[in-house]
C-alpha cells in the first residue's frame, strides 16, 4: 500500500510541474507578444510591412546584451558597413555558415570597415551554455548579441536561419540574404556597399 500511495504521489507531482510549466510558457509567450506588439504599434509593420525590413529600408535599431556581458546598439555602427546575421546553434546551415564567419572578420573587418553582428535568436535556441559552447568549438570572435526575448528576430523576420542583413555606413539595409553565405559572397556583398 505504501508503493501506491508513493506512486500516486509522484504522478501527483509530476502532473503538477507539467502544469507549472505549461502556465510559465505562456506567460514568457505572452510577454514576448506584448513586445512584438508594442515595436509593431511603433509603426514597424505599417513601414515595412510584414515581411520586416528589406533593401533601401533603414536598419530598425536594437539594443542587446552579447554573449561577452557588453551591451550593443546597431546604430553603435553607423559610419561602418554592418553585416547582420541570425542564427541559432542547432541550425546546419548556420554551422556551416559560421567558419565563413569567422574567417571573413578575421581577414576584413578592419580592412573593409565591417563589423559583424551575429544575433542569435536564443528563445529558440538550447540556452546561453550551449551558446558559449558553440562559440568556443567555432572560436568565434565577432559580437554575439543574445536577442533574448525573441524580438528582434520578429522585427527582422528572421522566418529562415541564417537570415543576413548588409547594411551600408548609413545604417541602410542593402541586401537581405536568406541562406548560408560563404566568404566570398560576404566580400562581394560587401564590397557593394558604400
Amino acid at each position: 500500500m505504501n508503493k501506491r500511495v508513493l506512486g500516486i504521489a509522484l504522478i501527483a507531482v509530476l502532473v503538477g510541474l507539467f502544469v507549472l510549466n505549461i502556465i510559465q510558457n505562456q506567460s514568457s509567450q505572452k510577454k514576448m507578444d506584448e513586445q512584438v506588439a508594442e515595436q509593431m504599434e511603433s509603426g514597424l509593420e505599417a513601414e515595412f510591412g510584414s515581411e520586416g525590413p528589406g533593401e533601401g529600408d533603414a536598419a530598425p535599431d536594437f539594443t542587446l546584451t552579447t554573449l561577452a556581458g557588453e551591451e550593443v546598439s546597431l546604430s553603435d555602427y553607423k559610419g561602418q558597413k554592418v553585416i547582420l546575421n541570425f542564427w541559432a546553434t542547432w541550425c546546419p546551415p548556420c554551422k556551416a555558415e559560421m567558419p565563413h564567419m569567422q574567417e571573413y572578420y578575421e581577414q576584413y573587418h578592419e580592412k573593409a570597415n565591417v563589423e559583424m553582428l551575429a544575433v542569435n535568436l536564443t528563445t529558440i535556441d538550447n540556452g546561453k551554455e550551449a551558446i558559449e559552447k558553440f562559440a568556443g568549438e567555432y572560436g568565434l570572435t565577432f559580437p554575439i548579441p543574445l536577442d533574448e526575448e525573441g524580438v528582434q528576430g520578429t522585427v527582422y523576420q528572421a522566418q529562415t536561419i541564417p537570415t543576413s542583413y548588409m547594411i551600408d555606413t548609413d545604417g541602410i539595409i542593402r541586401h537581405k540574404i536568406l541562406g548560408p553565405m560563404n566568404k566570398e559572397m560576404m566580400i562581394q556583398l560587401v564590397e557593394n556597399m558604400d
